[in-house]
């Protein structure tokens, strides 16, 4: 597993110019990417040991930013056939 943390446009390298306009444009998406910044950090923190975290709350953790990043993918998807 890996410690690092990854951003969207890591994660989504093919939208990653993309991400960064609707990220300043405000609205959803960005309060949609702030929250998925933060709950990586999380991730990342239990998973590299900075932040103690029982098993079921890093797993939660988890399922939250998998969550995330499939509405996150599902906006840009949307996105980019309006284009």
């Amino acid at each position: 597993m890996s410690h690092v943390p990854h951003s969207l446009a890591e994660e989504f390298p093919q939208f990653a110019e993309r991400i960064s306009v609707l990220k300043q444009q405000g609205g959803h998406f960005a309060t949609l990417a702030v929250r998925y910044y933060e709950v990586n950090r999380e991730v990342h923190g239990a998973e590299s040991g900075l932040t103690p975290m029982e098993t079921l709350a890093e797993a939660d953790l988890r399922k939250r930013r998998a969550a995330l990043k499939d509405e996150i993918y599902a906006l840009l998807v949307a996105d980019a056939e309006e284009a």
